[in-house]
């Protein structure tokens, strides 16, 4: 049976070479397909990507203008973000097929962008965390949670 997982990623403006960077590495150790951005803040930081692990060569990094534009093909679109409504992350049962929209490390997604998003979720923490953070923490609950996911057992 062929592996109906697939996870990608989109930044919201993100602000910080070094929080990207962080975010291809994270996306290289979680199996993320490719990690997509908009916003002009990164193009203009992006000579200092601290990508140590070089993972831009194998997962595709790319500059978008609109992240509803490039939802994959059956792929739920998660918005991760502290609000009201949200579902705690410990609690939520992850897409088989997902694009996890983060916003930038300093402001939040718009509620433009929730509201095309069919689930919003939030890590519960008593602080805020960065974004490379929060990504990391996102996708090792993906994996760890292996079976409980939509369609349940991985089978190969």
């Amino acid at each position: 049976m062929a592996n109906k997982r697939f996870s990608c990623i989109g930044l919201y403006n993100p602000k910080s070479p070094e929080n990207v960077g962080a975010v291809m590495r994270a996306a290289g150790c979680y199996g993320v397909s490719s990690v997509f951005y908009t916003g002009v803040r990164y193009d203009r930081a992006q000579s200092f990507i601290t990508d140590t692990k070089r993972v831009h060569l194998d997962i595709p990094l790319i500059g978008i203008d609109d992240l509803k534009k490039i939802v994959p093909l059956g792929c739920t679109p998660v918005a991760v973000e502290l609000v009201e409504g949200a579902q705690a992350l410990p609690t939520y049962t992850h897409p088989d097929r997902a694009i996890y929209i983060f916003g930038p490390e300093d402001g939040s997604l718009n509620q433009e962008i929730r509201d095309w998003c069919e689930d919003v979720i939030y890590i519960p923490t008593e602080g805020c965390m960065n974004l490379a953070a929060t990504v990391n923490v996102v996708l090792y609950d993906r994996m760890a949670k292996g079976l409980n996911t939509k369609s349940g057992p991985l089978y190969y």
